[in-house]
């Protein structure tokens, strides 16, 4: 067992000593997050971007517009392509170079939650079936790793989406700029489970040390786009069932009170 190992041992002790008064070590409730705080138009030069953060981990996402060939499947709807860049600087784990997979299901989870959700009216996007319409760039840029970085970059996201504008006149498409149609509003709720309890948001440590992540997508009327589960412990159903139903209702108190906002200044 090496010295990283030992860490993690003893505080996998700390937590479970701390979970047995119901105890976390910033002081947080179970069912608590981290503070939230969501900046758009970080990037002048992007249609949309964002900056979050959620506690120590920040990310930053941008989107960009331009027209396209649509997937031959899917003639007449506009096209997501979401990509992750875990930057080296941001964490001792991330390492320079083409994504890995964390990156790469960073960014699947993200888009998933966008595309099954229906946030988007990508049938607008269409501008002439079959041969052009609009491609959406979602980049997001993992700044600093603090934990739960689903949540993060899926808010950064959807934050970034509502304060795009379609780049019209660049193109030569129409004589003004338009908002990006967004129809819905889905929010990422990530929590582990540790010796079983859920615990919403988990930061760095408490993530490292925990043997199953659950992350619940929901929109806002509270139905479900997405659920991800990671890492290689099992979950009773009855535990999945409990994370579901405050995956939901996490995920409403943060639209309210940190997307609605959004939605009205677009």
């Amino acid at each position: 067992m090496d010295d990283n190992d030992i860490l993690t041992e003893i505080h996998r002790d700390q937590m479970y000593n701390l979970l047995q008064r119901k105890e976390r070590e910033d002081g947080r409730a179970f069912d608590e997050y981290r503070k939230i705080s969501i900046e758009t138009g970080v990037f002048e030069r992007a249609e949309g971007s964002a900056m979050v953060k959620i506690g120590d981990s920040m990310v930053a996402v941008g989107v960009k517009m331009q027209p396209g060939e649509p997937f031959p499947d899917t003639p007449d709807v506009g096209v997501i392509i979401t990509n992750a860049e875990l930057i080296p600087l941001a964490s001792p784990t991330f390492e320079a170079g083409p994504p890995g997979e964390d990156a790469v299901e960073l960014a699947r989870v993200v888009d998933r939650g966008v595309r099954e959700s229906g946030a988007i009216d990508l049938k607008k996007l269409c501008l002439v079936e079959g041969e052009k319409v609009w491609l959406i760039f979602i980049d997001i840029h993992i700044l600093d790793h603090g934990g739960n970085l689903i949540d993060a970059s899926a808010l950064g996201a959807i934050a970034a989406l509502l304060t795009t504008t379609i780049p019209n006149r660049r193109y030569g498409i129409a004589e003004e700029d338009e908002p990006l149609p967004v129809k819905d509003m889905p929010v990422s709720v990530t929590m582990i489970e540790f010796e079983g309890n859920l615990l919403v948001d988990p930061d760095y440590l408490e993530e490292s040390v925990a043997s199953a992540q659950l992350t619940v997508i929901s929109n806002s009327d509270g139905s479900l786009s997405g659920i991800q589960k990671l890492g290689s412990g099992p979950m009773r159903v009855e535990l999945v069932e409990e994370a579901v139903k405050l995956g939901i209702e996490k995920g409403k108190e943060i639209r309210e009170e940190h997307l609605l906002p959004l939605m009205k200044t677009a």
